[in-house]
């Protein structure tokens, strides 16, 4: 068809056709495929540096402490007021780590419980950024908890034999530990690992020394101690203030990661064991297999006993982090990938 001009007219509009459209979102929907999962390991990646950050002041702040008083703090004191208190070392190292205001509001004299101002303080550098259960946790109505993120090395399986402190960690229950104590070498040391908040958890269940004081050797062996235990459901490492292993500390029992089930009420969990817990008796002992857990793909953070951080992956031999976890085992460590 020609115009008045005498030229042919051309009907077709200028835009996309249907079929034209539909390629474009098809590939717009493949970009953003593509650009989720990498902006998702960018930020993982950012998490896991900042966690390790985290690891790498508190490893700063142990050395100040113990450049100031000669030693390390305590993972716990039960020998004062009936064991009955019982402060973490984290709330020992306050002054350290830009606290001391904190600090200085304890009475460490006094239990836990009845300084509530300072139970319920979130401190930052104790939380790791990857972690999703950032929040607190109300332990009754005018008292409530703030979690954290990591815990203290309290070694294999036996953290306390009353009244001494007996454990083979670093951090010892009812006693200090000096650098030059730690024979196997800082650098091959654990000295604080990543915990998971809100940690399901047995506890006093039937005493581990009875048959012997081998540790586990894997979780199945654990399930005799649980006949007669408590279990909690969600309140293991919650508490920041607590220096009982199950809130401020961890044991090399089980490897990184490693998921120790329990099935109940059909649902099934990953948890913890403390057979009796710190400061309770006069005489019986303390074990616990509380695992060093993360949400950091493929492994945990950690705090080696110089002041550097790193991540150990899930799949470093039972036997090489056991001896990562004693301080004085003599052990020879095969490199760690």
């Amino acid at each position: 068809m020609c115009g008045l001009t005498g030229k042919p007219v051309n009907h077709r509009l200028n835009g996309f056709t249907l079929i034209e459209l539909l390629v474009v979102v098809a590939i717009i929907a493949v970009l953003v495929g593509l650009l989720i999962p990498a902006v998702q390991k960018v930020r993982d990646a950012a998490n896991r540096m900042s966690c390790q950050n985290n690891l790498k002041q508190i490893g700063l702040a142990l050395h100040n402490h113990h450049d100031s008083l000669g030693y390390l703090p305590a993972q716990g004191d039960y020998r004062q007021a009936g064991g009955t208190v019982y402060w973490s070392l984290f709330t020992r190292i306050l002054p350290y780590v830009e606290q001391e205001n904190l600090q200085k509001l304890i009475d460490f004299s006094r239990p836990i419980s009845q300084q509530p101002e300072v139970a319920k303080k979130k401190i930052k550098l104790l939380v790791c950024p990857s972690e999703i259960n950032d929040r607190e946790r109300p332990d009754t109505p005018t008292f409530t908890h703030y979690p954290l993120s990591y815990g203290a090395n309290n070694g294999t399986w036996q953290v306390m034999q009353p009244p001494a402190g007996v454990g083979d960690g670093v951090f010892m229950v009812n006693g200090y530990t000096r650098l030059t104590d730690i024979l196997d070498g800082t650098s091959n040391t654990l000295g604080v690992a990543e915990v998971k908040t809100f940690t399901p958890y047995f506890r006093e269940g039937a005493n581990p020394a009875v048959g012997g004081i081998t540790p586990p050797q894997n979780p199945t062996q654990l399930e005799p101690y649980w006949t007669a235990s408590e279990f909690k459901t969600d309140s293991g490492h919650t508490e920041w203030v607590d220096a009982r292993v199950h809130q401020t500390g961890f044991t090399t029992t089980f490897t990184p990661n490693r998921v120790v089930p329990h099935h109940r009420d059909g649902r099934a969990w990953d948890v913890d064991f403390n057979s009796n817990r710190e400061g309770r008796s006069a005489i019986l002992p303390t074990y616990a297999a509380v695992t060093s857990r993360s949400y950091h793909g493929g492994g945990v953070n950690v705090l080696l006993m110089d002041g550097s951080a790193r991540l150990i992956r899930d799949q470093i031999s039972l036997a090489t982090w056991r001896a990562m976890g004693t301080r004085a085992g003599l052990d020879i460590l095969q490199p760690v990938d």
